[in-house]
């Protein structure tokens, strides 16, 4: 795929099957129509010029792959007329209800009660935002056949129970909230960290999670979580352009002249906010963590007494490994490299977060410091052997060499 078409592909995925469901009400039908026209968008603008609209190219010739199987499969059933008819425009109005946004709207639909919630978030990332199925493994700290597995098993649950994707009524929203809001979060995780591909497209999935988590406080104004999420999202993507670039810049070595204050005052208005309505939740301890670090004009003045204290907090909504992990990290500043050590050792008996790369390069600084040379080596070839990104393998090749000279 040219650049061209992945930045579009990862921009305009999403809405295109969001589109193309509500018009013929088969996301499976949709999801095979937006692949067909994207695999012909490749090969036309990879020798011309993109089109002035490209959503609204992709989004027609989509519709033209749709009505086509559409007319297939309806003249061996005799509803020929019946199924035209709801192709007859090429992109009605929305109906009406809380939720405008096509693509926002559709993440509600698959977020359907009937899925287990793990499965409602993977097969939104997969069908809606474009990830692969290894960046959600990633994600989910499991391994691609297994993740693969579930999204097959959720899509022929789907057919035989006949879960319909249609647009959740007004009143059936606030049930489907956590499994949105994890939908979002992912989405801008996956962006943030660059796992794969160009900081450029990765910026693009950034983009469209600030987006959704700002149509999502909208009809939710009084939801402390909804405006955690948001708040979350600001105050990080603030430190976009200070991790900019091909190589991994550490929080403590980022130009903090760069950061958007902008977005750092708006991130920290909607926390403040929803402090306020006197309701905490996972996000909002995540935005209040993420504010500290904000608030810290240089790195020597930042809270970690209070960022340790955030992270114990939120390990009671979500004791992770995961959680467990950056807590320690946070200890460790903030107490000594030992204190964390001794935690991160035993979240490391969690048989999933052995997959984990991270934990295994927190562990190796936390060794490093500590001046137990052999043991740091080990646990930076244990990260740098979970295949990395590019950026961090990059970072790890280089601390594990400075440890062998």
């Amino acid at each position: 795929m040219t650049s061209q078409a992945e930045i579009v592909f990862r921009r305009e995925w999403g809405r295109a099957v969001a589109v193309i469901t509500r018009l013929t009400g088969d996301l499976g039908l949709a999801e095979d129509a937006v692949q067909e026209a994207f695999a012909s968008a490749v090969g036309r603008w990879a020798s011309a010029p993109l089109p002035s609209d490209p959503s609204g190219w992709l989004i027609t010739v989509a519709k033209n792959h749709a009505m086509d199987r559409l007319r297939r499969e309806a003249r061996r059933s005799g509803k020929e007329q019946a199924a035209m008819l709801m192709l007859s425009q090429c992109a009605p109005a929305p109906p009406p209800g809380l939720i405008a946004d096509d693509q926002l709207r559709l993440i509600f639909a698959c977020c359907h009660p009937a899925l287990d919630p793990g499965t409602r978030v993977a097969l939104t990332l997969r069908t809606l935002c474009g990830l692969s199925t290894a960046e959600i493994a990633r994600s989910f700290l499991v391994s691609e056949a297994t993740l693969a597995q579930r999204l097959v098993r959720a899509k022929r649950k789907i057919r035989a129970a006949g879960i319909p994707f249609r647009i959740p009524a007004d009143e059936d929203l606030p049930d489907r909230i956590g499994g949105v809001l994890r939908v979002v979060y992912l989405v801008f995780t996956e962006g943030h960290q660059a796992s794969t591909g160009s900081r450029v497209v990765r910026g693009e999935l950034c983009d469209e999670a600030v987006r959704l988590a700002r149509l999502l406080a909208g009809p939710c104004p009084e939801d402390p979580e909804v405006l955690g999420l948001l708040a979350l999202l600001l105050l990080t993507d603030a430190r976009r352009d200070a991790r900019a670039g091909d190589r991994l810049v550490l929080l403590e070595d980022q130009d903090r002249s760069s950061w958007d204050h902008a977005k750092i005052d708006e991130g920290t208005r909607v926390l403040d906010r929803a402090a306020r309505l006197r309701r905490p939740g996972p996000y909002q301890l995540q935005a209040a963590i993420a504010a500290c670090h904000a608030a810290a004009a240089e790195p020597s003045t930042t809270d970690w007494a209070e960022i340790a204290a955030l992270y114990a907090a939120l390990a009671r909504h979500e004791p992770s490994p995961v959680v467990h992990a950056n807590r320690a990290v946070a200890v460790a500043m903030a107490e000594g490299p030992a204190a964390g050590l001794a935690i991160l050792d035993e979240v490391r008996e969690d048989s999933q977060v052995g997959r984990w790369h991270l934990l295994h390069a927190s562990r190796a600084d936390l060794l490093r410091r500590l001046g137990r040379t052999a043991e740091a080596s080990d646990a930076y070839r244990a990260a740098l052997a979970l295949d990395p990104p590019p950026a961090e393998r990059e970072f790890l090749a280089g601390r594990l060499a400075e440890l062998d000279r």
